[in-house]
């Protein structure tokens, strides 16, 4: 069974980077030294939290949400972008003031900074006691005791098997309706502008029955949304030792969705050379397989891509779309760009504009290329576009991003959809929230709902980012 804890464990706020969300424990997990946990980054990091969180449960560790009272603080790092680490160090600036008041509190670096930046962190900046990486959690007990006896401590070793399948996750959702459950972990893609296969290693695939039972624990448990996560979920692929039994992406969709049909089920992140018709079909045959594509394109230029080494064209890409379109129409698609990679010239920005108007992305998460060290393009290319034309091209996209998504929304009145009620609005205590299979967010008066159940909304309003109605019948 998964393990279930009293009280709202994490608080959500938007990343103000656009890289992910922050997490902040707020519950006790049971035991008597204290624990303070923040995570950083993508919906992976998210997923490994809970698993950090289920390992120091075991070893007699509550959390709090009090820094001042930790003996041990945790901070589960994204090294993606730049601007993600400088947050990062300014957190762990704040955490060593604290730890001047109380010389015992041990503070670690989790995730994806732990193994590039271990000896900067633990030698040249002593800003912490123990840096451990993304496939070496078990080893925290360890290393927390090294620590103890006046050690610093440090486990960043890559697995090629470690998947964490045996551990049961602290379910860190808050509101017990949403879940993510980890498929894979690691990444064989080498993108060039990206540190991922160097921070989380080689991809491996978690045995698909162990997947399904913790799928379906989740159902019993009264879950009704389970993410499925993997930094390429369309390259899962497990067989069984004897040889005997094989499963690709889209047979595990189909397994999960038959657990439960009033569960939904998402997954991310696609990548654009492996998502096949067979998973899109399978998204077809069941309603309960949301209908949200999440299919970074990072740039529309063919030239561009190929320096970024993402293994496909503009041709390929748009191909890929027509096929969402022609089995899913009613399936929304949303990306990730990156403005002013290497060589990017004003012409290949306008083909990633004019990328943007053939999809019509209802969502998209934008950034400036931000080198990072270690990976093919700081070895290979020069980050030669100048940071004011970088910011101006960003501009551009995100005023278009806004543009279409409104125009998105806007199709969308006098529709009625059916929504999973997920709690109260940030605004309003008089209205309730909660998303479309789109994985749009509607807004509505609460009427008598309650969180976890399935209503029909009728969309009256709309704003850039909001469907705004009411329950109908």
């Amino acid at each position: 069974m998964a393990k279930q804890f009293s009280g709202n464990v994490f608080e959500k706020v938007q990343d103000e980077q656009r890289q992910g969300e922050v997490y902040e424990a707020t519950t006790v997990l049971g035991g008597k030294k204290k624990m303070y946990l923040e995570s950083y980054g993508c919906q992976m990091n998210f997923s490994d939290s809970e698993i950090v969180a289920s390992i120091m449960a075991d070893n007699n560790y509550v959390a709090t949400t009090e820094l001042s009272e930790a003996d041990v603080v945790f901070i589960n790092t994204c090294s993606i972008r730049e601007n993600a680490e400088q947050k990062v160090r300014g957190r762990l600036q704040v955490f060593r003031q604290h730890k001047k008041q109380k010389p015992d509190m041990m503070i670690g670096v989790l995730g994806c900074m732990a193994e590039r930046l271990k000896s900067k962190l633990l030698e040249q900046e002593k800003l912490v006691d123990l840096v451990v990486g993304p496939d070496a959690y078990k080893d925290l007990p360890n290393l927390l005791n090294k620590v103890d006896s006046g050690q610093q401590a440090v486990n960043v070793l890559l697995s090629r098997e470690e998947t964490y399948a045996d551990i049961t996750p602290v379910r860190l959702g808050g509101n017990g309706i949403l879940a993510f459950v980890t498929i894979m972990r690691g990444c064989d893609n080498m993108c060039s502008f990206c540190v991922v296969p160097f921070t989380r290693g080689r991809e491996r695939s978690r045995d698909v029955h162990t997947i399904v039972e913790e799928c379906r624990q989740l159902a019993e448990q009264g879950y009704k949304e389970i993410t499925l996560l993997g930094q390429n979920v369309d390259s899962y692929h497990w067989s069984s030792e004897d040889g005997t039994e094989t499963v690709n992406f889209a047979g595990l969709l189909d397994r999960v969705a038959k657990i439960d049909p009033l569960v939904r089920i998402r997954f991310s992140t696609s990548h654009p050379k492996d998502i096949t018709d067979e998973v899109l079909h399978t998204m077809a045959a069941h309603h309960n397989i949301c209908k949200c594509i999440h299919l970074p394109v990072q740039a529309g230029s063919s030239e561009v891509l190929k320096r970024m080494n993402r293994t496909y064209d503009r041709e390929w890409y748009l191909d890929r779309v027509a096929a969402i379109r022609r089995i899913l129409p009613d399936c929304a698609i949303t990306s990730d760009i990156i403005a002013g990679f290497c060589g990017e010239t004003e012409e290949q920005h306008r083909e990633t504009i004019s990328m943007m108007e053939s999809v019509r992305y209802t969502m998209n998460f934008m950034f400036k290329y931000s080198e990072r060290p270690g990976t093919l393009a700081a070895r290979k290319f020069e980050d030669d576009v100048p940071e004011e034309v970088k910011g101006r091209r960003l501009q551009e996209i995100i005023d278009l991003q806004g543009q279409h998504s409104l125009e998105s929304n806007q199709a969308d009145l006098g529709k009625v959809f059916e929504v999973l009620v997920e709690g109260p609005s940030r605004k309003s205590d008089e209205h309730f929230c909660g998303r479309n299979s789109q994985n749009k967010m509607l807004v509505f008066p609460h009427q008598g709902v309650k969180a976890g159940q399935y209503v029909n909304v009728l969309v009256e309003r709309v704003t850039q980012a909001t469907l705004i109605g009411r329950i109908v019948d």
